[in-house]
């Protein structure tokens, strides 16, 4: 279980530095705008990721 959790994590990891290492000024420009979001908005963001998340778990099974 471990060792899985390590992968997943550190897939993670990879796929979240795909967008600044190719993309860096648009990356910057898109974290900009994020910081500019109430907080509302953001926490709406992270729950639709979870569900979305969860949802690709589940169909993955």
């Amino acid at each position: 279980m471990a060792t899985t959790f390590l992968m997943a994590f550190a897939l993670m990891l990879v796929i979240e530095g795909i967008l600044p290492f190719l993309f860096p000024t648009q990356w910057r420009e898109t974290f900009r705008r994020i910081t500019q979001l109430s907080d509302g908005q953001i926490r709406f963001f992270g729950l639709s990721s979870m569900l979305a998340g969860l949802l690709l778990l589940f169909f993955a099974k």
